[in-house]
């Protein structure tokens, strides 16, 4: 007999995924008795005050005292092991008791909770205030809606096979417009959901089965085992444990990655968890979670360490806003324990470590490309060179001659020049090497060096260390395993691997000597290199090839499909925007979007044009004024330029909205519309995003046709680099996206435009 009150051990309590979106919509006061709830709960279930008793013809469904008009549902899975699956009203869960309905999907074996009668008030409540004009679909060429279901050419054994609720699909049989069918959506189970949209994509049930229902599916022996194994299902679900009330106040609080801190998709945890025989790449459209899943595994990988004091895991990324903010989720993820053993560095800052650790009184100031570009310039104005470009000859030396390493002559003259495009014969090389070295004294006089050759040679330095490393441990195993402590000590350390395993975010974006250096940092062996990227993001000219720089991924990478941020109608056009152009998968296959979805629905993104940027600017401040009830920071604005920037933001202040410039530090206040370049953007996300200034020559620069004879596989590059440039802007919007120019608008938005 239990004591009334009496704290109990063992008692579990568990939140099912999309109760916790049900839950945070309640009044603050109701919200409060909610956290008291699930405290006093966990404590005790008998306790009095709870009221806890099975609802009437359910086995397993139970009901408990929030406060005196609310209740909390739950099933129970065993003994004490409780999944809250809603809270309501108490008017609402004495009635109809059938309509509540709950079980262990066949296919995905999860288990899953629908109130049939709240998803079908949802499905007419949507339908009756439809607008009159069609939803605009994610996937060109799909059927206008009509009269006739939206999935009858399906049979209720395939929509089951695929994962639909059963209990579901009579309702799904009605459905015949989108809005319905986003009515739906958003109360059934999340996997339901996303079949059925994907469905109505244009997608055949063969590439639903492939891309939406097999990488969450039970294998086929294991789906009849046991259909009652509610302890097995509740482990392929998407449920938490509420272990105190810290952790429940950030999945309700927080925002997505308060939910993403917990919730993630089944496909994201599977790759979070897995063995991996060697390096692992992650790829994805924006929003699908990439950054989620390297958090995650990192603190994946360092639960898995022995006990200790030093950061054997390596977290990096291509700048420093990125990994200023991976430091602070991953604090948020993992607590003050994991960040203690992870070191936190963009890859120049750990170039810059090496090299110092090197030479200690090395004073030269550090450069960016634009700089270096300019020196280039005055060097052959200085010696009368025309035959090579500036910019020709500042992409090969950083391409080819730093990104390869070449030190020497001969070194260049064997170096591959793939994609580069423009041939050069041998006299030509010899003339290039000529100026290349002159290039690089004029920068030492001047003492002046760029990242990239940072980059360079702290990849040397770190290979030559690895060099070392694997001859002392070859000399140790001729030894029979025994250290040679005179030479040890002669080192004057124990000269070891700087890290046991590396994840690398934004993996696209990192030049070849980066990836040099990084699996120079790392034994090569099992979960040694996890890179998570997408290169239809790259807004950088670095084109490697993984493998041939000692990342090994064949056969180890894995996509990720479905954007948890922006909404179809944004994604939509973001795709659009892109083209059908070819991208490559960062070891010399082909990259693609195919089976990119949303499961969110929103407005179709707005685009306007002006006379001029005076008009243009205008526009946009007519545009913040209808998102008044957004936020200001929730809001923003990208540009192609520095100086619209500037312009911009003295529009705004005189318009009595206040701005705030995003710069290489981030946003300089927390206040304000942010504006920054879309290079700012990178990584950042907002409720409201206006794209402005995408206009024809400036998105994609003018100059960038230059090249269009002279070197077209260089035009190209430039063409992929400014869509991606824009697709990366026009996916950082999550709920609303406007685009203006002024003149002609950008040869990218033609396929937004209707035709002239």
């Amino acid at each position: 007999m239990t004591v009334t009150g009496a704290p109990r051990a063992g008692v579990t309590l568990r939140l099912l995924d999309k109760a916790d979106k049900e839950i945070v919509k309640l009044d603050r006061t109701v919200l409060g008795a909610f956290y008291k709830f699930q405290h006093d709960f966990r404590r005790n279930p008998d306790a009095g005050g709870l009221h806890l008793k099975q609802l009437e013809g359910h086995d397993r469904l139970w009901s408990a005292r929030v406060n005196r008009e609310w209740r909390a549902l739950m099933i129970r899975l065993g003994g004490d092991d409780w999944l809250l699956v809603s809270v309501k009203h108490r008017s609402h869960v004495h009635k109809n008791l059938d309509r509540f309905n709950y079980g262990i999907n066949h296919i995905t074996g999860a288990i899953e909770y629908v109130d049939l009668q709240v998803v079908e008030e949802s499905v007419l409540r949507r339908g009756a205030t439809a607008p009159a004009a069609p939803v605009p679909a994610q996937q060109p060429g799909r059927p206008e809606p009509s009269e006739v279901p939206l999935f009858a050419a399906y049979t209720d054994e395939q929509l089951a096979d695929l994962g639909v609720a059963e209990p579901l699909i009579p309702i799904v049989r009605k459905l015949t417009t989108d809005d319905e069918l986003l009515g739906l959506a958003e109360y059934a189970p999340r996997h339901t959901g996303e079949v059925l949209l994907r469905l109505r994509d244009g997608a055949s049930y063969g590439a639903v089965m492939e891309e939406v229902t097999a990488p969450v599916a039970v294998p086929e022996p294991e789906r009849n085992l046991d259909s009652d194994d509610w302890q097995t299902a509740v482990d392929r679900s998407q449920a938490v444990v509420i272990t105190d009330d810290e952790s429940l106040q950030s999945i309700l609080e927080e925002g997505d990655f308060g939910r993403w801190k917990i919730f993630l998709h089944p496909t994201q945890e599977k790759l979070v968890h897995r063995h991996y025989s060697g390096s692992a790449r992650v790829s994805g459209g924006p929003g699908t979670g990439k950054t989620i899943v390297a958090l995650h595994r990192v603190c994946h990988l360092v639960r898995k360490l022995p006990p200790g004091r030093d950061k054997p895991v390596l977290l990096t990324t291509f700048n420093r806003n990125l990994a200023a903010d991976l430091r602070a989720r991953l604090l948020s993820l993992g607590g003050p324990g994991v960040l203690a053993r992870v070191d936190i560095a963009h890859v120049d800052q750990l170039a810059t470590r090496i090299v110092s650790e090197a030479d200690p009184g090395n004073a030269n100031r550090r450069i960016d490309d634009t700089a270096a570009l300019r020196e280039w310039r005055e060097m052959l104005v200085e010696v009368g060179k025309t035959r090579w470009s500036a910019e020709f000859l500042s992409d090969e030396w950083n391409q080819v001659i730093l990104g390869q390493a070449a030190t020497s002559r001969s070194a260049y003259f064997a170096a591959r020049r793939a994609g580069r495009g423009r041939s050069v014969t041998r006299a030509d090389r010899a003339g290039i090497w000529q100026l290349a070295e002159r290039f690089t004294q004029r920068l030492e006089t001047k003492g002046l060096e760029t990242h990239r050759q940072v980059a360079e040679r702290a990849a040397r330095l770190e290979m030559a260390r690895k060099d070392k490393i694997d001859k002392r441990s070859k000399e140790r195993e001729e030894r029979g395993g025994l250290d040679n402590l005179h030479v040890e000590a002669g080192s004057g350390a124990w000269l070891r691997y700087r890290y046991r395993h590396v994840v690398v975010d934004e993996a696209q974006d990192l030049s070849a000597a980066h990836w040099k250096l990084l699996r120079a940092m790392v034994p090569s062996g099992p979960d040694d290199i996890f890179l998570v990227g997408d290169t239809h993001q790259r807004i950088y000219d670095n084109q490697v090839t993984l493998g041939s720089l000692g990342v090994h991924i064949r056969g180890r990478s894995s996509r990720l499909t479905l954007s948890y941020r922006t909404t179809r109608e944004i994604l939509r056009s973001a795709i659009q925007v892109l083209g059908g152009a070819d991208y490559d998968d960062l070891d010399g296959d082909a990259d693609t979007l195919a089976g990119y979805r949303s499961v969110l629905h929103g407005l179709t993104p707005s685009l306007r044009g002006a006379r001029s940027w005076d008009e243009e600017m205008d526009l946009v401040v007519e545009q913040l004024k209808t998102w008044h009830d957004v936020p200001r920071e929730s809001t923003a604005i990208c540009v192609p330029t520095n100086d619209m920037v500037t312009q911009l933001a003295d529009r705004l202040a005189r318009r009595g909205i206040t701005p705030t410039e995003i710069t290489n530090d981030g946003p300089r206040s927390d206040q304000g519309v942010h504006i920054g370049t879309m290079y700012r953007f990178k990584g950042l996300e907002y409720r409201c995003l206006v794209i402005a200034g995408a206009a024809d020559g400036l998105v994609p620069r003018s100059s960038v046709d230059a090249w269009e004879h002279t070197d077209p596989s260089r035009h190209q590059r430039e063409l992929q680099r400014a869509r991606s440039l824009l697709f990366v802007a026009a996916t950082r919007a999550r709920d609303a996206l406007a685009i203006t120019w002024h003149g002609e608008p950008s040869r990218f938005l033609t396929p937004l435009l209707p035709p002239r």
